[in-house]
Protein backbone atom coordinates (compact mmCIF):
# COMPACT_ATOMS: atom_id res chain seq x y z
CA UNK A 1 0.00 0.00 0.00
CA UNK A 2 1.26 3.59 -0.79
CA UNK A 3 0.34 6.35 2.24
CA UNK A 4 -0.22 10.03 0.77
CA UNK A 5 0.04 12.75 3.55
CA UNK A 6 -0.89 16.37 3.14
CA UNK A 7 -0.16 19.29 4.86
CA UNK A 8 -0.23 22.85 4.35
CA UNK A 9 -3.92 23.91 3.98
CA UNK A 10 -5.47 26.69 5.30
CA UNK A 11 -7.27 30.10 5.63
CA UNK A 12 -5.67 32.53 3.55
CA UNK A 13 -6.96 36.29 2.63
CA UNK A 14 -6.77 37.16 -1.00
CA UNK A 15 -3.56 37.75 -2.57
CA UNK A 16 -1.97 35.47 -0.34
CA UNK A 17 -0.23 32.53 -0.65
CA UNK A 18 0.13 28.60 0.62
CA UNK A 19 2.39 25.53 0.09
CA UNK A 20 1.02 22.16 -0.02
CA UNK A 21 3.50 19.49 0.37
CA UNK A 22 2.58 15.76 0.23
CA UNK A 23 4.66 12.92 1.44
CA UNK A 24 4.50 9.42 -0.17
CA UNK A 25 5.32 6.02 1.88
CA UNK A 26 5.14 2.42 1.24
CA UNK A 27 5.51 0.22 -0.92
CA UNK A 28 6.33 3.40 -4.44
CA UNK A 29 6.31 1.93 -7.64
CA UNK A 30 8.51 3.69 -9.90
CA UNK A 31 8.57 5.69 -11.95
CA UNK A 32 5.40 7.67 -11.08
CA UNK A 33 3.68 10.65 -11.72
CA UNK A 34 2.65 12.71 -8.63
CA UNK A 35 0.19 15.78 -8.66
CA UNK A 36 -2.42 18.06 -6.99
CA UNK A 37 -6.17 17.50 -7.92
CA UNK A 38 -8.50 20.00 -5.91
CA UNK A 39 -12.76 19.94 -5.72
CA UNK A 40 -14.98 22.46 -4.76
CA UNK A 41 -18.50 22.76 -3.44
CA UNK A 42 -20.45 21.32 -6.34
CA UNK A 43 -18.00 21.19 -9.13
CA UNK A 44 -16.36 18.42 -10.47
CA UNK A 45 -12.47 17.17 -9.30
CA UNK A 46 -9.73 19.06 -11.55
CA UNK A 47 -6.47 18.43 -12.14
CA UNK A 48 -4.58 21.31 -10.76
CA UNK A 49 -0.65 19.89 -11.82
CA UNK A 50 1.07 17.01 -11.95
CA UNK A 51 4.92 16.33 -12.35
CA UNK A 52 7.02 12.80 -13.69
CA UNK A 53 10.46 12.43 -11.84
CA UNK A 54 12.09 14.18 -15.01
CA UNK A 55 10.40 17.09 -14.24
CA UNK A 56 7.70 17.38 -16.67
CA UNK A 57 5.19 19.62 -15.41
CA UNK A 58 1.56 19.89 -16.59
CA UNK A 59 -0.38 22.73 -15.23
CA UNK A 60 -4.35 23.61 -15.60
CA UNK A 61 -5.15 27.07 -17.42
CA UNK A 62 -6.81 28.21 -14.16
CA UNK A 63 -3.16 28.18 -12.72
CA UNK A 64 -2.20 30.68 -15.13
CA UNK A 65 1.67 31.22 -13.87
CA UNK A 66 0.08 31.16 -10.31
CA UNK A 67 1.11 28.16 -8.76
CA UNK A 68 4.20 25.96 -9.01
CA UNK A 69 4.51 22.31 -7.97
CA UNK A 70 8.30 20.90 -7.68
CA UNK A 71 9.30 17.33 -6.74
CA UNK A 72 11.82 16.06 -4.47
CA UNK A 73 12.30 12.51 -5.79
CA UNK A 74 14.91 10.98 -2.76
CA UNK A 75 12.20 12.04 -0.67
CA UNK A 76 9.28 11.44 -2.41
CA UNK A 77 7.65 14.53 -1.60
CA UNK A 78 5.54 17.32 -4.47
CA UNK A 79 4.87 20.57 -2.99
CA UNK A 80 2.59 23.26 -4.92
CA UNK A 81 3.62 26.63 -4.15
CA UNK A 82 0.48 28.83 -4.63
CA UNK A 83 0.93 32.91 -4.64
CA UNK A 84 -1.72 35.48 -6.16
CA UNK A 85 -4.88 33.50 -4.64
CA UNK A 86 -8.39 34.06 -4.68
CA UNK A 87 -11.63 32.70 -3.81
CA UNK A 88 -12.19 30.46 -6.61
CA UNK A 89 -9.29 28.96 -5.82
CA UNK A 90 -11.09 27.63 -2.33
CA UNK A 91 -11.62 23.77 -2.32
CA UNK A 92 -10.09 20.49 -1.00
CA UNK A 93 -6.70 20.00 -2.48
CA UNK A 94 -5.73 16.39 -2.73
CA UNK A 95 -2.46 14.62 -3.75
CA UNK A 96 -2.54 12.09 -6.03
CA UNK A 97 0.45 9.38 -6.96
CA UNK A 98 -0.03 7.80 -10.34
CA UNK A 99 2.22 4.17 -11.00
CA UNK A 100 3.15 3.28 -14.60
CA UNK A 101 3.96 -0.44 -14.01
CA UNK A 102 1.63 -1.59 -13.67
CA UNK A 103 -0.80 1.18 -13.71
CA UNK A 104 -2.17 2.46 -10.31
CA UNK A 105 -3.86 5.59 -8.39
CA UNK A 106 -3.47 6.14 -4.84
CA UNK A 107 -4.96 9.29 -3.09
CA UNK A 108 -4.23 11.50 0.14
CA UNK A 109 -7.17 12.60 2.24
CA UNK A 110 -6.81 16.03 1.13
CA UNK A 111 -6.21 19.65 2.74
CA UNK A 112 -8.80 22.21 2.64
CA UNK A 113 -7.64 25.54 1.19
CA UNK A 114 -10.06 28.78 1.90
CA UNK A 115 -9.50 32.23 0.39
CA UNK A 116 -11.50 34.95 2.16
CA UNK A 117 -11.17 37.87 3.63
Amino acid sequence: QVQLVESGGGLVQPGGSLRLSCAASGRISSPNTMGWYRQAPGKLRELVADITPAGNIKYADFVKGRFTISRDNAKNTIYLQMNSLNPEDTAVYTCNLRGWLPPTAYWGQGTQVTVSS
